[in-house]
C-alpha cells in the first residue's frame, strides 16, 4: 500500500517507517501520534501521552484475541501486566484506559512499565530520515529537522516530548484516513506472519463501537423452533422456545471475529457468565452442535425457508440444500474439519476449555 505523494515532503522516507520492523511498537507509535494530532491539533506531544495511547490501542487485540506480537515485543506483556495491576476491564474503551493511565502514570510501577516503551521507538522511528543508532545524536540531529523529518525530539530531566514538523501538519490532517489505513495494513501483514492460523486479523485490531444485532440469526432460529418445536440447549439440556433464549458463539466471537450462522446456536441464558470467551469441550459438545445445525437446515429446507442468512453456510463449501441432504455422519465430519482446527489454535493462544 502506497501513501499519498508530495512535492515538498519526504514521503518516500515516511513510506519506509515500517521497514525492518521486528516488533509492533512503530505501528502503535505512529497511530497514536496521528490520533493525538487529529484530536488536539497540537504540534507538541508528550511522549508519555503517546505510549499511554499505544497501550490503549493494543488493549483490544491483546485481551480479546490474544494475538502474538512476537518474542522481541514487550507491549503484549505490558498490557497484560497493567490489566492485572489496575483491574481495568478487558472491554474498556480507549478513552477509559487513557484516562486511568494518565491519572496514575506517576506511580512507580506504572511508570516503570510505561518507560519501557520510551527507550527506543521515539528514536528508531526517525531512522528513515536520520541515519544514526545513537539516541543522543538522534535527539540533536532531529532538532534541526534533518531531511525534513516528521518530528524533533526534546528530552530533559523532567520532560520528554516531540515537536511535529509544521511542514507535515497539513499533510497529516488531509491524509489522516489513508495514513491510518497504511499503518494498520502494515500491522496486519506483521501480525499475520506471527499468527499464521488466526482468522480475520484486520477485524481484530480496532474495537468496534457497536456489535452486530444478530436479528437475522435470531429470526432463523425462531423459525426453526416455530416449525419444528422447541430445541434443547446443547449445554444444559433445557428446552428452548422462540424468543426465549440467548444466541451463543460456539467458538467465541473474540477468536473468530464473525457472526456466521454455522457458529451460532440458541443457548440457555444461564451459561453466558460461566462460558464467557472459553472454548467448549469439542469432544463432548461438537456432535450436539453438528446435530442441531443439521436438523435446523433440514427443517428450513423442507419448508422452503431459504433465507438470506442461510448463505453463511456457503463459507463451509456447500449450499444449505446440499448440507441438509447430507447424511448425519458426513455433516458431522464437515463440522469436525471446521471446528477442531479452530478450537486447537484458540487453545494454543491461551483460550481456556469449558464444560458446563
Amino acid at each position: 500500500m502506497n501513501i499519498p505523494q508530495s512535492d515538498i515532503l519526504s514521503t518516500s522516507r515516511l513510506g519506509k517507517i515500517f521497514s525492518n520492523t521486528v516488533a509492533t511498537y512503530k505501528y502503535f507509535w505512529f497511530v497514536s501520534i496521528m490520533q493525538i494530532h487529529a484530536k488536539e491539533d497540537c504540534r507538541r506531544i508528550d511522549v508519555w501521552d503517546i505510549v499511554i495511547r499505544m497501550i490503549a490501542n493494543a488493549w483490544y487485540p491483546v485481551h480479546y484475541f490474544r494475538l502474538s506480537f512476537g518474542k522481541s515485543d514487550s507491549l503484549f506483556d505490558i498490557v497484560m501486566d497493567l490489566h492485572k495491576y489496575l483491574n481495568i476491564p478487558i472491554d474498556a474503551n480507549a478513552d477509559t484506559i487513557i484516562d486511568i493511565l494518565s491519572e496514575r502514570k506517576e506511580e512507580r510501577q506504572i511508570k516503570k512499565w510505561l518507560n519501557i516503551l520510551t527507550l527506543n521507538v521515539p528514536y528508531r522511528f526517525l531512522r528513515p530520515w536520520v541515519d544514526t543508532s545513537d539516541n543522543k545524536e538522534m535527539v540533536i540531529r532531529s532538532q534541526s529537522l534533518e531531511n525534513n523529518c516528521l518530528y524533533s525530539l526534546h528530552k530533559q530531566e523532567s520532560e520528554f516530548y516531540i515537536m511535529l514538523n509544521p511542514a507535515w501538519s497539513q499533510y497529516m490532517h488531509i491524509n489522516y484516513n489513508i495514513l491510518m489505513d497504511f499503518a494498520y495494513w502494515n500491522l496486519t501483514l506483521f501480525l499475520q506472519t506471527r499468527n499464521p492460523n488466526v482468522p480475520a486479523i484486520p477485524s481484530k485490531l480496532i474495537r468496534p463501537d457497536v456489535r452486530s444485532s444478530l436479528n437475522a440469526q435470531h429470526k432463523y432460529w425462531d423459525e426453526v423452533m416455530s416449525i419444528g418445536g422447541p430445541i434443547r440447549c446443547i449445554y444444559t439440556g433445557r428446552e428452548l422456545y422462540p424468543r426465549d433464549y440467548d444466541l451463543d458463539h460456539f467458538i467465541p466471537w473474540s477468536f473468530v471475529s464473525h457472526d456466521l450462522l454455522w457458529n451460532l446456536i440458541p443457548s440457555d441464558g444461564s451459561i453466558n457468565s460461566s462460558k464467557s470467551n472459553k472454548i467448549p469441550d469439542v469432544n463432548f459438545y461438537l456432535p450436539k452442535l453438528s446435530r442441531l445445525h443439521h436438523n435446523s437446515l433440514q427443517i428450513m429446507i423442507a419448508h422452503d425457508k431459504n433465507t438470506k442468512v442461510m448463505e453463511d453456510y456457503l463459507s463451509l463449501g456447500y449450499t444449505s440444500k446440499e448440507l441438509a441432504d447430507m447424511d448425519e455422519d458426513h455433516f458431522r465430519e464437515l463440522y469436525e474439519r471446521t471446528f477442531n482446527p479452530l478450537s486447537q489454535i484458540a487453545l494454543n493462544m491461551g483460550f481456556e476449555t469449558w464444560k458446563y
